[in-house]
């Protein structure tokens, strides 16, 4: 079996399809299973990055490359050359734990939220033992035969073998700008170039219309995609999530460099032991740094897709839960999302208002012929079998375009060939130039009076709620061929078709929900602005201002960005005006949601902040999206914004708990370096009271959330989170410097007993003010997970004991009196009012996120 995406000679769509058959060792009816399992193993798994998942053990030590534990472990090597074997053992032995703990934490969240991914990963139909099947894309194998329809993503390179009115958008590997045809045959000495290749079709592009078979020839980093996707792939910006998180690291960062610069500058003032006082700095760093947060939001995030999934809503990017809690503009289509998408063609009128059977005639044939992807319109037209159009065939098509917004047939009976029309009804009465007054037979012209009661009658049809459709003919010479655009001139109107789409029960719901959780939801529609009033109206959302395509066009992306903050129903607007409409309002900033499940929504998916559709779409809207709904419905979205709020909310305790805490005590020790003979604690000690903490944070994740919280959307804010970090870490540290005083001249505290009671009380107080911090109001009101306390009470318990343990010996601590645990209790107690107070007076000072 030899590898036919690596071969010289002409390019697979200009060999003729024998050969090509024989050098694939296929006969073009499909493979079977076994010899589809050789072919995967031969050529490998048809995806553009295989992903090589490394040994879980390699995953593990991966961790140890982290800067800080680099630095720590170095540094403890050191002294164990000094001499200090216990100190290294003890550092190692804590590193090794808290590495662990993070991983696999991480590692389980992971591979939950992976298997997530799986159950919504493309899939493609392919012919297997002469039957078709549907399989996951990345195991086609090249021989395989794959049918294609319209809205699917082509999942390899191959050669077009059947096909039918099949067009293909192949812009992402050749900038055209409109679909091309492809078609089954030999084009020979062609050029190479991919533009040329008018009999294959290529990983990656789309399927616009029509239906095809294809032999695949090339998969994975074979394909022409495979071949440029590093030079396709574009970082998109960042997300909110995303930006977020840098912006957190980068301010640690700054701290942590000013404290340990701080630090060794002291220890050097005071000609303290060099290599203590760098072991300090360096733990001083750790302690500093929120370590466990990779693990924390790795593990929030994936228990929140969890949780989703039972929502049925699948998340396709782990980020996106956040983004969806952050949302604050929802924009939708209408059709299946706030109506029941069970269109009923209600009325066939003819120009005069009156029912009209050949009205309903001409749209059964344009229906009946026409090879694009067929949307519910087209089904209510052809649930009307009583029409009988048997006496009629095909000869070409003009497909739809969201530019026109018609689709035109050519067909004829042999008597006569029409061009049979039907789309948008203004665009429609733009190109008609006569009526049918009484049938075919008695054509009238449509001058202005006339086309002023046709209008009339639309927009009397559009206020009453109906979607309305034109349709209209043109005879054209019995020896033309071919439909082209520029034959949709000079027609003959045939009349209306009114359609109704009742609003879905579940909608008016979910828009009262949506809105009172402060996401404002937008309508961006095809249909006509009379059509979507009457829908708000029925819904109860009310119209604040309207804004039409055709307007759009004039306007520049400032002015759109102005207008589309008041606007909510954007009408009669094109696919790439729905994605300016996304675009003004993120550059309003505004973090913006879109819900779509067609091709033309597919750039509007991708711009989003968080991209959402729906599992029936088609694959290019799947596959743009951060988020499946296995269930059509604005509930379930309006749950999920609750879900991603709820998961940033365990995400910022953990920030709020552990920088302020960290910064607390770490500020404690650089300033006590200043004051103490000694360091106030060695480094050993601060790793261990640094793990002991990091314990007692493990089942944030698992906590509740306050139902205040999930009010309106939440956003990182870094002003905020450095200015509680400061506030609170002060207040921290003024309970340090008092412990610092009763160690010193109450207890008359020596190095060892200065060191274990400071080790007490600060792992105490940090680790109780959890159940201050976790909430904005009132603690005693707003109940912690039973795990979150059983953790963290466990953890006091283990540093008050570990003094009177031999491990607290070998780690430097001694045996403390009794009076210390009293005036500990109350410290702690008038510690976390404290913090109350600070807290409540931060919130409605800074109105925090």
């Amino acid at each position: 079996m030899s590898k036919i995406g690596a071969r010289r000679g002409p390019a697979f769509w200009q060999s003729s399809l024998k050969s090509l058959l024989a050098e694939l060792h296929a006969d073009g009816s499909g493979l079977d299973e076994a010899d589809a399992a050789r072919r995967i193993a031969f050529y490998g798994p048809n995806v553009l990055r295989p992903r090589r998942e490394r040994a879980i053990v390699l995953q593990f030590l991966s961790r140890f490359g982290n800067p800080l534990v680099i630095l720590l472990l170095a540094a403890a090597t050191i002294s164990a050359f000094t001499g200090d074997v216990a100190s290294f053992v003890i550092i190692a032995l804590v590193v090794v734990l808290s590495v662990t703990l993070d991983f696999v934490q991480e590692y389980r969240a992971g591979r939950a939220a992976e298997r997530l991914k799986q159950s919504v990963a493309l899939r493609a139909s392919v012919l297997r033992s002469g039957r078709p099947i549907e399989i996951a894309a990345d195991q086609i194998a090249p021989g395989d035969v794959v049918l294609l329809k319209p809205g699917g993503l082509i999942p390899a390179d191959g050669r077009v073998i059947g096909a039918r009115d099949f067009f293909v958008n192949q812009a992402l590997l050749t900038g055209e700008a409109y679909p091309v045809e492809k078609h089954a045959g030999e084009i020979g000495d062609s050029p190479s170039d991919l533009s040329a290749a008018s009999n294959a079709a290529f990983m990656g592009t789309s399927v616009i219309s029509g239906t095809a078979s294809m032999l695949v020839c090339r998969t994975g980093t074979a394909t022409a995609l495979g071949e440029i996707s590093d030079s396709l792939v574009v970082k998109p910006p960042a997300t909110a999530f995303e930006s977020g998180i840098r912006n957190f690291g980068l301010l640690i960062l700054r701290l942590a460099i000013l404290m340990v610069l701080f630090v060794l500058l002291v220890n050097a003032f005071f000609h303290r032991p060099w290599l203590e006082s760098f072991l300090f700095a360096v733990a001083l760093a750790v302690g500093l740094t929120p370590e466990l947060l990779p693990m924390v939001v790795s593990v929030t995030l994936a228990r929140g897709a969890l949780r989703m999934a039972k929502e049925r809503v699948i998340v396709r990017r782990l980020p996106a839960v956040h983004d969806l809690g952050s949302m604050d503009v929802l924009c939708t289509d209408k059709t299946g999302t706030l109506t029941e998408a069970q269109i009923r063609l209600e009325k066939h009128l003819d120009p005069l208002g009156r029912e009209s059977a050949r009205a309903l005639e001409r749209a059964f044939l344009n229906s009946s012929m026409e090879t694009g992807l067929k949307n519910p319109l087209d089904a209510a037209i052809l649930r009307h079998t009583e029409v009988d159009v048997s006496g009629w065939r095909k000869v070409d098509e003009c497909q739809f375009d969201f530019e026109r917004r018609r689709v035109s047939v050519l067909a004829d009976d042999g008597r006569q060939r029409l061009l049979v029309l039907k789309g948008a009804c203004e665009d429609v009465l733009r190109n008609s130039t006569r009526f049918e007054a009484d049938g075919p037979e008695h054509l009238s012209p449509l001058d202005d009076p006339a086309r002023l009661g046709v209008a009339k009658l639309f927009e009397s049809l559009s206020r009453e709620g109906f979607r309305v459709l034109g349709i209209a003919w043109k005879e054209t010479a019995r020896d033309q061929v071919h439909a082209v655009v520029d034959d949709e001139s000079e027609l003959v109107f045939s009349g209306f078709l009114a359609f109704e789409d009742p609003p879905k029960a579940s909608a008016a719901e979910a828009v009262r929900a949506l809105t009172a959780s402060g996401v404002k939801v937008k309508v961006v529609t095809g249909d006509n602005e009379l059509v979507t009033q009457h829908l708000c109206a029925e819904l109860g959302l009310p119209v604040t201002e309207v804004l039409t395509g055709s307007e759009i066009l004039e306007m520049t992306d400032p002015a759109l960005a102005a207008r589309a903050e008041a606007v909510n129903i954007f009408c009669r607007v094109t696919p790439p005006q729905k994605n300016r409409v996304i675009q003004a309002l993120r550059s309003r900033g505004h973090v913006v949601g879109y819900l779509g499940d067609g091709i033309n929504d597919a750039p509007s998916i991708h711009s989003a902040d968080v991209g959402i559709s729906v599992d029936g779409a088609v694959d290019v809207a799947k596959e743009a999206a951060d988020l499946i709904l296995l269930d059509n419905d604005l509930g379930v979205v309006h749950r999920g914004v609750l879900e991603g709020r709820r998961t940033f909310g365990n995400i910022m305790k953990y920030v709020m708990m552990g920088t302020s805490s960290n910064f607390g005590n770490m500020f404690s020790m650089a300033g006590a370096t200043l004051v103490l003979p000694f360091l106030p604690m060695i480094p050993v000690q601060i790793l261990v009271n640094n793990f002991l903490y990091d314990v007692s944070e493990i089942p944030i994740p698992m906590d509740s959330v306050d139902r205040e919280y999930l009010e309106r959307p939440r956003h990182w804010n870094i002003t905020s989170i450095r200015n509680f970090m400061i506030v609170v870490g002060l207040v921290s540290s003024i309970f340090d410097f008092l412990t610092f005083y009763l160690m010193r001249h109450v207890f008359h505290a020596g190095e060892q007993l200065f060191h274990t009671g400071w080790f007490v009380e600060s792992l105490a107080t940090q680790v109780l003010v959890i159940f201050v911090i976790r909430t904005q109001g009132n603690p005693f009101r707003s109940r912690p997970s039973s795990i979150l306390t059983a953790t963290s009470l466990v953890v006091v318990a283990a540093a008050t004991a570990l003094p009177f343990t031999p491990l607290g010996a070998r780690l430097g601590f001694v045996p403390v009196p009794g009076l210390f645990f009293l005036i500990l209790a109350g410290m702690v107690i008038a510690y976390l009012a404290m913090v109350q107070i600070v807290k409540l007076w931060f919130f409605r000072r800074f109105a925090a996120e």
